[in-house]
């Protein structure tokens, strides 16, 4: 697993996609937080982060897709899928392999934006006037919610050879799992039934981690529906051999 994941992250490092994946995200973050008139914190006139913890989820379902759209697909186009099991590993070795190599990536890009909150702790009157636990909690779940992404990143490359396909649909797939249950919960059909529908949702267990409540049911969550479908990519990669 070790050598999977040290392969592909030197192959995202030695790319300029990984790079101008990144630039694009810390780029778009900071025209959002400090330039763009309706959600820039400076006419805001609060010393406060929710511009990022807020937007960053619908910049990770196009950042996430992009770098994992390769991990798998790449290797069906080349022919060297079946090279690569072929190795001393399992498919789920590989599988993790992969997964945290991606997850390394969207960590990565996630380190520089504490320079905003040590800009906004500055901007702050007095210095310093954050809630740093609230904003700790807002960090654990943008995490969570990036290593949920990948897993139906790296799910989404694991079944196509075209790497435009497996951007589409994981970008889908993430856009239904955060918004779309919400949704089909807020429709007027769904009744009393939306309340637990909504429960269901992505969204609600970021939200409530974005809050700073640390609650271990949220992150238990997370937890759950990462490991699902990294299950389900192993029933996929699994398949080859049926």
């Amino acid at each position: 697993m070790v050598s999977v994941f040290r392969k592909e992250v030197a192959g995202f490092l030695n790319s300029l996609i990984a790079y101008i994946v990144i630039s694009v995200f810390l780029t778009g973050i900071g025209l959002l937080m400090w330039v763009f008139p309706q959600t820039n914190i400076l006419d805001y006139g609060f010393a406060d982060m929710g511009t990022l913890f807020g937007l960053a989820p619908y910049v990770f379902m196009f950042l996430i897709p992009a770098i994992c759209m390769r991990l798998f697909a790449e290797e069906r186009k080349s022919g060297t899928m079946e090279l690569l099991f072929t190795r001393p590993l399992t498919d789920m070795q590989v599988i993790l392999g992969k997964y945290f190599a991606g997850l390394f990536l969207v960590l990565f890009s996630l380190l520089p934006t504490l320079i905003y909150y040590y800009s906004v702790s500055e901007l702050g009157n007095p210095k310093g006037n954050l809630d740093s636990a609230g904003i700790m909690g807002s960090y654990v779940g943008l995490l969570l919610l990036g290593a949920f992404f990948t897993a139906l990143g790296v799910l989404s490359s694991a079944v196509t050879e075209n790497q435009i396909v497996a951007f589409i649909l994981a970008a889908f797939l993430c856009f239904i799992c955060y918004d779309g249950i919400q949704a089909i919960a807020s429709l007027e059909a769904v009744g009393s039934a939306g309340y637990f529908i909504e429960r269901l949702g992505v969204i609600y267990h970021y939200n409530a981690l974005s809050r700073g409540l640390m609650d271990s049911r949220d992150v238990l969550y997370f937890a759950s529906i990462t490991i699902a479908v990294l299950l389900l990519t192993k029933l996929v990669i699994g398949s080859r051999k049926w």
